[in-house]
């Protein structure tokens, strides 16, 4: 138990260390939720009226709404940017030297997913405080019951970063690759409206929104900031989440995955 505790300690600390000395990398996934909430918001305030819809017990403004779909695009980003310096990381031989210790290869890539999350969910956490000083407030238990989900949202959205990086196979690569799993998750989805509004223009699209994991995130997050329950966004990011690392397993796997083909 102690190995295991250790391996955890030193990978989440590489990654806090990583994350304080690239000070850009916290301003940049700062600055993305706050021109969208500070200038496209303005914009679409007044095209995108909302009706009363849960966990909603009123009118609210566009930029309510879309706080919980800003707070699902940090941490969609940084577990990208994650996928980004694990790919790093095998090109410069240190990752090869990761999962050769004698620990199991899941603890191993597990730690490297919890320090990421944490770091996403203390970048969230300023984004909210922001928020709220630019007149934006949410329930006030919710930003303590956001944090099991913005947990699991997180945990999803790394292994689906971390099932991605064991098929990129040059670091050159990872932003066209990052480019088409990015944008169609985050637009198709209800982080900047919701499916009922999708489905006015066209229910196929909604319908895709529908099954997008990132939506079910969103949601999750949407709900807890307002202290209610959604029991099939739970589980919808619960099942994607174990698929995704199970995928990020095979692909770390030296037998068939991407490891053994580099080598």
């Amino acid at each position: 138990m102690m190995r295991y505790l250790t391996a955890l300690r030193a990978i989440v600390l590489r990654e806090a260390l990583r994350f304080v000395h690239q000070r850009e990398r916290f301003i940049a996934a700062l600055v993305r939720p706050l021109v969208w909430l500070l200038v496209f918001a303005a914009g679409f305030r007044a095209a995108l009226g909302l009706s009363i819809i849960p966990p909603y017990q009123t009118y609210i403004t566009y930029e309510t709404y879309i706080v919980p779909g800003l707070c699902g695009m940090v941490l969609l980003f940084n577990g990208m940017q994650s996928s980004l310096s694990l790919v790093y990381d095998r090109e410069t031989g240190s990752m090869r030297l990761l999962l050769t210790a004698p620990l199991p290869r899941g603890w191993l890539l597990f730690c490297k997913l919890l320090g990421t999350t944490a770091i996403s969910i203390l970048q969230v956490y300023t984004f909210l405080l922001i928020a709220y000083f630019f007149g934006i407030e949410m329930e006030p238990l919710g930003y303590i019951a956001a944090l099991p989900a913005l947990m699991l949202s997180g945990l999803m959205l790394g292994a689906l970063g971390l099932a991605l990086s064991s098929f990129i196979k040059q670091l050159e690569n990872f932003a066209g690759v990052m480019n088409f799993v990015i944008f169609p998750m985050f637009f198709l989805s209800s982080a900047l409206y919701p499916l009922w509004k999708m489905a006015e223009s066209s229910p196929l699209l909604r319908d895709i929104c529908a099954v997008n994991p990132f939506t079910h995130a969103v949601e999750l997050i949407r709900f807890a900031l307002y202290l209610e329950w959604n029991p099939w966004a739970l589980l919808w990011t619960v099942v994607a989440g174990a698929i995704f690392m199970a995928l990020a397993l095979w692909g770390y796997d030296p037998a068939r995955g991407m490891i053994k083909r580099k080598g």
